[in-house]
């Protein structure tokens, strides 16, 4: 096998993914809006979908096992499945309700503040990316890897899980973005499921990746630095 064979599938995995995502979670935010006149989930799709779509090019040529690693869905343990299930549930609500927030008026959010939520979207895309360039073995799965090291540079050298911290402050964001005050209050729940996700994740961690013990004495905070 080719190495353009080999990394064909996960290639056409994750643009096939990134494709199924925009027209989802587009249909997710137009059909409730009654409207494609809504302007704040044009940008905020710009503002997320453009640079997934550089970061995926990337990924490609730079680093494809790592584009493998993050198109698995084979999650094993089930504390992270029932996780995964109740994240499914909150982006279903976050993606759907902002649409009839709009179409009936519920929130007024001023221009300047959903742009200044997009530009707190973009940073933490940002982040995210910076997370996959100083760790190759981000996998989507919680798994411990052959050849697996503990990454303490970087972002990891502020909190132990800053995927996750990227992860919440783009979807604590987006409602302000989509132009919807009570979308906020749902973004609680899902800081709970990532702390849980946090937690349960280094339980293996700890047990199966040789330095995270000493790693979690050294960098102290899971999600926020100075906090938890």
């Amino acid at each position: 096998m080719t190495q353009n064979s080999k990394t064909a599938k996960p290639a056409l995995a994750a643009l096939l993914r990134l494709v199924v995502g925009i027209l989802m979670i587009g249909a997710l935010l137009f059909l409730p809006a009654g409207t494609f006149k809504y302007w704040q989930a044009w940008v905020w799709l710009a503002v997320l979908f453009i640079p997934m779509g550089f970061s995926l090019a990337y990924l490609l040529k730079i680093d494809p096992k790592l584009l493998e690693r993050r198109t698995r869905t084979d999650e094993m343990r089930p504390e992270q499945r029932r996780i995964i299930m109740a994240s499914v549930i909150y982006f279903l609500v976050i993606f759907i309700l902002p649409g009839f927030d709009v179409r009936y008026g519920w929130s007024n959010v001023p221009v300047w503040l959903c742009l200044a939520a997009d530009g707190v979207v973009l940073a933490s895309y940002l982040l995210y990316l910076l997370v996959l360039k100083t760790n190759t073995y981000a996998s989507r799965v919680v798994e411990v890897e052959q050849g697996q090291q503990v990454i303490t540079s970087g972002p990891y050298a502020l909190v132990r899980h800053p995927m996750y911290l990227a992860m919440i402050l783009m979807m604590t964001a987006t409602p302000l973005a989509l132009g919807s005050y009570w979308i906020m209050l749902p973004s609680i729940l899902f800081i709970l499921l990532l702390a849980a996700r946090a937690k349960n994740e280094e339980e293996l961690l700890q047990k199966e990746l040789k330095g995270y013990s000493e790693y979690m004495q050294k960098t102290r905070y899971r999600l926020f630095p100075g906090v938890w």
